[in-house]
């Protein structure tokens, strides 16, 4: 008998922080929730990491899952952009380890080829394959149904970071 995990993904963003929860029990995925943390622009940033900080913080009480995942952050031309995005995402990172939760980080690229099977995929693509994966996902955002999509990475590839973190331990 296996017993269902629930994982939270998360999609960081400054203005628009996707959200997913899953249930994952041996190869079976289950749709719980989703939905996206949105900070108000005409705040200043220490307001709007607050925003983000307590939103992670209610969806983490609300549904209380097992796990997180955080979609690592590609980089991007403009320094000031790229250095606000690391910053939301550090709230990502650090809120669900404050609950207690295990945290993974998974690269773009992978969590595309994970769903989608090709790393370069489009949005429109990951939000149809998140709708064949969980049929019951009602994902009104492309932030969502990416926050779903790094759930599922993590479903898919926890197992090998158990294994391994499992040898470390006995070696």
């Amino acid at each position: 008998m296996t017993i269902a995990i629930r994982i939270l993904g998360i999609d960081p963003g400054l203005r628009k922080t996707g959200w997913g929860v899953i249930a994952s029990e041996g190869t079976r995925l289950s749709f719980i929730g989703c939905g996206c943390i949105e900070s108000d622009d005409k705040l200043s940033l220490a307001e709007r990491l607050k925003q983000l900080h307590e939103g992670i913080a209610g969806v983490i009480a609300a549904f209380e899952p097992d796990e997180a995942a955080v979609e690592e952050t590609f980089i991007n031309r403009d320094p000031q952009s790229a250095l606000k995005l690391g910053q939301a995402r550090g709230i990502a990172l650090v809120v669900p380890a404050i609950a207690g939760l295990s945290v993974a980080e998974y690269a773009a690229n992978l969590v595309k080829k994970t769903v989608v099977g090709v790393g370069h995929a489009d949005k429109k693509q990951v939000q149809m394959m998140i709708r064949v994966l969980l049929p019951k996902a009602e994902t009104k955002s492309a932030d969502a149904a990416d926050a779903l999509a790094v759930a599922i990475c993590h479903a898919q590839h926890r197992g090998i970071r158990t294994l391994t973190a499992q040898m470390r331990a006995a070696s």
